[in-house]
C-alpha cells in the first residue's frame, strides 16, 4: 500500500485527469485512505440526479445537484507554499529532548523548496 502524504486542508493541484480540471488547484475536503481517493473543493464536479420528494413543510426537494466527486490520489500533487507550484512530499524526522525524554516527530517537507509544510 502506498504512503498517503496528502492531508485534509492541503492545497493540491490536479496533474492528470479530465482536461477541464487539469492544472486547477483546490483545497482537500477529505481523504479516503482505503480507496486512495481525495475529495477536492471545486474539482471533478458531477451532476447527480436525486429523487423528488417533499419535506415536512411541503417544499419540494430533489432534482439535479452539482457536487464534487473523489479523484485518485495519484492524480493530484501538493502545492508548495513558497513557490505555488506542485511538489513532492518528503518526511524529516526531528528529535526533541524535554525533561530527559527523547521524542521523535515527523515533519512534512516540500521537495521543491525544502520548506516545512
Amino acid at each position: 500500500m502506498a504512503k498517503i502524504r496528502i492531508k485534509k486542508g492541503d492545497t493540491v493541484q490536479v496533474i492528470a485527469g479530465s482536461s477541464d480540471d487539469r492544472g486547477r488547484t483546490g483545497k482537500v475536503v477529505s481523504v479516503d485512505r482505503d480507496r486512495n481517493r481525495v475529495l477536492v473543493e471545486g474539482i471533478n464536479r458531477i451532476k447527480k440526479h436525486t429523487k423528488t420528494g417533499t419535506s415536512g413543510r411541503g417544499a419540494k426537494t430533489g432534482g439535479i445537484i452539482t457536487q464534487e466527486a473523489p479523484i485518485h490520489i495519484s492524480n493530484v500533487m501538493l502545492v508548495d507554499p513558497e513557490t505555488k507550484k506542485p511538489t513532492r512530499v518528503g518526511i524529516r524526522v526531528e528529535t526533541v529532548e524535554r525533561d530527559g525524554v527523547i521524542k521523535r516527530t515527523r515533519v512534512r517537507v516540500a521537495k521543491r523548496s525544502g520548506k516545512d509544510i
